[in-house]
């Protein structure tokens, strides 16, 4: 690597870090590439040349964020339980990872790019590698159902433990009570288990 892309690759690094500190104590829309820069001691064509704009430095802090999230989630811990233990490890450290991390968990679903520009695959494969990691347990439970089903049933199970989380961390008036969030999360998640394996013996 030459003198110029390390230099290169040192500022993506610097405002990297900037825009993922901006975004963890602020949130996501308030973040401002003016900021960001200023943080990252460089001027604000510094951003321009490194990123191709403000969007695309969000989408980089998320992936991020999504990397950290796998970490949290400890699937290689629990690889010889049961299925259903394997879902409730999944749900508690989403979970955990929410409540952590909530600015950052919360700028994966709240950053939105402009109609005329699509997410990059490279980052819509990192969201859909979390959802395989939900698929999994599911093949066991349910082994003759379809990939295309188990795709879209990972979705379903994604989509029900997010909404609990979401409306209860931000205190929807529908939310669970905060203390009872750990064990309904996991008295739902066993529910599904078991009823995707009672079909499975019918």
């Amino acid at each position: 690597m030459g003198r110029r892309e390390e230099k290169r690759e040192d500022l993506k690094a610097r405002l990297l870090e900037a825009a993922r500190d901006r975004i963890a104590r602020d949130g996501v829309s308030n973040l401002r590439a003016r900021d960001v820069t200023q943080d990252a001691g460089c001027a604000l064509g510094g951003l321009y040349s490194a990123y191709t704009d403000l969007n695309d430095l969000i989408i980089h802090v998320n992936s991020t964020t999504l990397k950290a999230l796998e970490q949290s989630l400890a699937v290689a811990e629990v690889k010889d339980k049961s299925p259903t233990d394997r879902l409730r490890n999944l749900a508690q450290g989403y979970l955990k990872f929410a409540k952590a991390n909530r600015n950052l968990w919360k700028a994966l679903f709240e950053h939105s790019l402009p109609e005329e520009t699509p997410s990059p695959q490279w980052h819509l494969n990192e969201h859909l590698f979390l959802l395989s990691i939900i698929a999994e347990p599911l093949k066991e439970l349910q082994p003759d159902m379809s990939d295309e089903d188990r795709a879209v049933r990972a979705r379903t199970l994604f989509g029900a433990v997010h909404g609990i989380i979401s409306i209860t961390l931000e205190a929807r008036f529908v939310g669970l009570p905060p203390e009872r969030l750990e064990r309904e999360l996991d008295e739902i998640i066993v529910m599904i288990a078991d009823g995707a394996a009672s079909r499975r013996e019918k």
